[in-house]
């Protein structure tokens, strides 16, 4: 198969793969794109455990993905460091991706943060175009999201095609749960950002992300005092730079 593949065909597939363990679905991803796959992360829980699963897989297929993450110059100190950590204890290494405009540009350029006057086009100049750069060499890429985190992720497939980037996009822990997550990452030692412990269930760039307080959405810390729920990457619509899936990764 190629991306070529009707968009039909990939929901057969995907169809195929509903009961698959994520396991087995990054199995089918490792020798379906051998040369030409890709993941990023955030290093989040989910993507930590993806990690973990892909070195294992490695010795059998005998592929390994390339990685990346999107640094947007804002990320915690503890999720680079994480990053430090699973590159040493995995002997990987994992790219980071920036937008050609620095941090300091940017704020001199917008007179301020533009997190602060506009978060939308700040997730869309710090991730969504600079992901457009990273995956421009790839058929497919492997992403760490769930359905039951938000409601723009809810139908998701475990395969399917993002028509934005002309790739095959591969959820493996779709039908997963937070759960069944956490269970992994402890019964395999998998390295995790300790910012998970201080009430930061999920962590994107440190102005936009708080703790959230017992009983709370998981992604209520996200873009805080919002109705924004999304940087962008995920959602279905061509070129969104409000991240709020009415316009649209």
């Amino acid at each position: 198969m190629s991306t070529n593949v009707s968009v039909d065909q990939w929901q057969e597939v995907s169809n195929q793969l509903e009961k698959s363990t994520p396991q087995e679905v990054l199995k089918w991803a490792l020798e379906e794109f051998p040369l030409t796959l890709t993941m990023a992360t955030a290093f989040g829980a989910e993507g930590c455990a993806l990690i973990d699963m892909l070195v294992k897989l490695a010795d059998e297929t005998g592929f390994f993905p390339d990685i990346f993450n999107l640094d947007t110059g804002y990320q915690f100190p503890q999720t680079l460091a994480l990053r430090e950590r699973i590159m040493e204890k995995y002997h990987i290494h994992i790219r980071l991706v920036s937008a050609n405009e620095t941090v300091a540009e940017l704020e001199k350029r917008n007179g301020g943060p533009m997190y602060k006057t506009d978060p939308n086009q700040c997730c869309y100049l710090r991730k969504v175009v600079p992901l457009h750069d990273a995956v421009k060499d790839f058929d497919a890429f492997i992403t760490a999201i769930r359905r039951d985190q938000t409601p723009e992720r809810a139908l998701a497939p475990i395969v399917g095609v993002d028509s934005k980037l002309d790739l095959v996009k591969v959820n493996p822990l779709a039908n997963w749960t937070k759960q069944q997550v956490w269970d992994y990452i402890e019964e395999n030692d998998v390295p995790t950002n300790p910012l998970h412990e201080q009430g930061f269930p999920s962590i994107g760039c440190w102005p936009c992300t708080k703790a959230v307080r017992p009983g709370e959405d998981d992604r209520a810390g996200r873009w805080a005092g919002t109705d924004k729920r999304e940087c962008g990457l995920h959602l279905p619509l061509q070129n969104d730079k409000a991240g709020t899936g009415h316009v649209n990764f």
